[in-house]
């Protein structure tokens, strides 16, 4: 057992490319019982083993469990697994559970109907998706306000102070938390959400997603019925601006499972029409 599991360890680290010097360094373990230990003649103690463990990014049941080969031959994906092992083995119970949460949303196929709903602002995703929701009997949430809630900062503060890489981020952690803790619902995404490949590919994984297509007079009209003189505050090319964004973003949007155009519908048209679509997706 001992002359395994010192070819075991040789194995591993000659692997790596790390000279026993550096095992010694990482591990607190001296380089002196460490050449023992490789010979098949040092008897470790449980201890120690787990701390070279941990500096070859492996575990102490990988290096004593498996067979031959299993690290020294298995290639990437036994090495991979065992670093996992070895950063998930110190975790406590509470970020485990998260750990396992993020990866149910991000590998797990959706059980139940959760739709995404994607449009530029004024699409109608908010109150589409809340007038859906009540139909369904499911629960509604708009991205972009969860995202507020875990920054504790509205929209503006964040990019202000953070930048966008920083609200990306936090966006596909919310996303993730999202997904895991509804596996069913229905969700007002934020309309940049598309040009995230990351976000946008677990959103097509993990639910239903659905476009809510409008022309720029639509858009720009219910946007102004909200009370919102924004659009056009100080600012004669709004308009075309908008066109311009819907033009670079329509390719995106239509990688959506479900394109529904609400610019000749009314709301209880488009209302039915995602209510039968959601229908035909229950189990």
């Amino acid at each position: 057992m001992l002359e395994a599991l010192g070819a075991r360890v040789r194995s591993l680290r000659e692997g790596r490319g790390m000279p026993r010097r550096a095992l010694a360094d990482l591990s607190g373990v001296s380089p002196r019982f460490l050449a023992q230990l490789e010979s098949g003649e040092g008897n470790i103690s449980v201890a120690r083993l787990a701390d070279v463990a941990l500096a070859l990014g492996a575990t102490p049941a990988a290096l004593l469990g498996p067979p031959d080969g299993a690290l020294d031959g298995g290639g990437p994906p036994s090495l991979v697994s065992a670093r996992i092992q070895a950063l998930l083995g110190r975790r406590s119970e509470e970020e485990l559970r998260e750990v396992l949460a993020w990866l149910e949303a991000r590998f797990l196929p959706a059980s139940g109907p959760t739709v995404a709903l994607l449009g530029v602002r004024g699409a109608g995703k908010s109150t589409v998706g809340q007038r859906l929701a009540e139909r369904l009997e499911l629960p509604f949430h708009e991205l972009d306000q969860l995202i507020e809630e875990a920054a504790g900062l509205t929209l503006g503060e964040i990019f202000e102070l953070h930048g966008e890489a920083y609200y990306r981020r936090l966006e596909r952690e919310t996303l993730l938390h999202y997904l895991a803790a509804h596996p069913t619902g229905v969700l007002a995404t934020g309309g940049s959400l598309v040009t995230d490949r990351e976000s946008f590919r677990l959103l097509r994984r993990r639910a239903l997603t659905v476009w809510l297509k409008a022309r720029p007079e639509d858009h720009w009209n219910r946007v102004i019925q909200q009370g919102d003189q924004r659009p056009m505050a100080q600012n004669p090319h709004a308009m075309q601006e908008l066109r311009a964004l819907l033009a670079a973003r329509e390719k995106l949007y239509a990688e959506a499972e479900y394109t529904i155009d609400t610019s000749l519908s009314s709301l209880d048209e488009v209302v039915e029409r995602l209510a039968e679509v959601v229908q035909r997706h229950l189990p």
